[in-house]
């Protein structure tokens, strides 16, 4: 049996900002519920800090730089009217499952280019509704260069800047009618949340019942939104058809914004116990909640402490759908569908993580050791770091370096590191990869949008200036 797919992926939402996985200022049931009905990921990774390479490599199973989504000339992601996009010639899961009869639908954020080339329905998507980047890249002040914020229905854009308040609410509708109308078909439907970047806006009964500002109030509205989903499967009797997974595109900005109930301020993100925010290649960065579940396949209250990637999610749901992976190119993905539906008993499991923050290779991971060899500056901490190894199971939080206590596993993993960078590349040691491919590229980019006061859709000033 072919199940249906729902991959459900939060924007900056940070490590320890779930109930279920350690936060006192967040009450998430419907997650927390989702948790103890399948499987709970301690150790999952996403492939970048930041979101447009972050979302590349989970939709074709690889490394950013191996499909040149490590850096866009200078930028590390994709802003409106770039050049620069996923290439037509990447294969991504919704075109494989497409290619056996899976019914696919992108609602949300998609950030992997907004030409024509580049949009969801040229990647394997039949439908697609959303923002086709950050929400913050439009009109929010007065002096802004960027074109105003689009809505698009799949090619077509139908709103300019679209009430963010209450957009949520018209992606949770776009998917459960999708969800409805292709409930006797296998479908595929990859909800990306626009919660909780910056800015904040969130319905006035979510801000209400926050403890943590604005951002609390995006955390309960994601929680809210995976209820209704899940009470949709539930009404429909396909609820033990369909493998939900739930995760983030990256760690929290945890910039320290003030938290305040009442007054609608930002409030704060959390990584915790994990060192550093997105943006960098501490654990914070780019360790994020994941949580699985698939009732009657998946057995319940799971904790899964193994190293466990976004690029997995290819192969994995590859296998789940019966469809055989490309053999023509390189997936850095690995399948653990046996793993899963054994309970981590059988099945392929992973050795090894590198962390590329944009092309360069700042540290791996092997078992419980990390080790750093590299910094750029990244939100919350702008010192360098050189050189640092941490024993991850027993110190977490990335605070004991114990790089001279160690040197033969230093050395294992330095010659680790040797074999990525002559695979993939790393631009901090100016090694080019042997086994990458390129990015997608057009001349004459055009922006979706743009501010004419003359056009039929409706452009507004957006009142909260926040940018993420």
């Amino acid at each position: 049996m072919k199940p249906n797919i729902i991959l459900i992926n939060c924007d900056d939402l940070g490590y320890g900002d779930l109930g279920c996985y350690g936060s006192e200022l967040h009450e998430t049931p419907v997650l927390d519920k989702m948790a103890a009905e399948g499987v709970r990921f301690t150790d999952f990774y996403m492939a970048s800090p930041v979101c447009t390479p972050s979302r590349g490599a989970m939709l074709t199973g690889c490394y950013p730089p191996r499909i040149g989504f490590g850096d866009f000339n200078g930028q590390r992601v994709l802003f409106p009217g770039h050049e620069y996009g996923l290439n037509p010639d990447e294969i991504t899961i919704a075109s494989l499952l497409q290619s056996v009869g899976y019914t696919t639908k992108l609602v949300g954020k998609w950030h992997c280019g907004d030409q024509n080339e580049f949009l969801p329905t040229k990647h394997g998507f039949d439908s697609y509704f959303g923002i086709p980047y950050s929400n913050d890249m439009g009109i929010q002040f007065a002096e802004d260069t960027l074109p105003p914020l689009p809505l698009v229905k799949d090619e077509q854009v139908v709103s300019l800047q679209p009430d963010q308040t209450n957009i949520t609410d018209s992606y949770v509708c776009e998917a459960i009618d999708f969800i409805s109308s292709n409930q006797d078909k296998p479908f595929f439907l990859y909800f990306a949340h626009m919660y909780v970047h910056l800015p904040i806006y969130v319905k006035e009964e979510f801000l209400q019942s926050s403890n943590n500002g604005a951002y609390g109030g995006g955390v309960a509205s994601i929680d809210s939104a995976t209820g209704k989903i899940f009470k949709e499967l539930e009404r429909l009797g396909i609820d033990n058809k369909t493998i939900v997974i739930f995760t983030s595109d990256n760690g929290s900005r945890v910039k320290g914004e003030s938290i305040n109930n009442k007054s609608g301020s930002s409030g704060i993100g959390s990584n915790q116990p994990l060192r550093g925010a997105k943006g960098s290649t501490w654990e914070g960065g780019l360790r994020v909640p994941c949580i699985v579940r698939w009732p009657g396949h998946i057995s319940e209250a799971i904790t899964c402490d193994e190293i466990v990637t976004s690029m997995d999610l290819y192969p994995t749901l590859a296998a789940l759908a019966e469809v055989e992976t490309p053999t023509d190119r390189h997936i850095d993905g690995i399948d653990l569908s046996c793993r899963i539906l054994s309970n981590f008993k059988n099945g392929n499991s992973r050795e090894e993580f590198f962390y590329y923050n944009g092309d360069n290779l700042e540290a791996v991971r092997s078992g419980k050791w990390k080790l750093h060899v590299g910094k750029t500056q990244h939100y919350g901490e702008t010192m360098p770091v050189m050189n640092a190894l941490y024993d991850l199971e027993n110190d977490i939080s990335e605070t004991i370096n114990l790089i001279d206590e160690h040197p033969e596993v230093v050395r294992n993993l330095s010659a680790i590191l040797d074999t990525c960078r002559k695979d993939i590349g790393d631009k901090a040691t100016g090694i080019k990869g042997e086994n990458t491919r390129p990015v997608g590229k057009v001349t004459n980019p055009k922006p979706l949008s743009h501010a004419d006061p003359n056009h039929p859709l409706v452009i507004a000033m957006y009142d909260i200036n926040d940018r993420g």
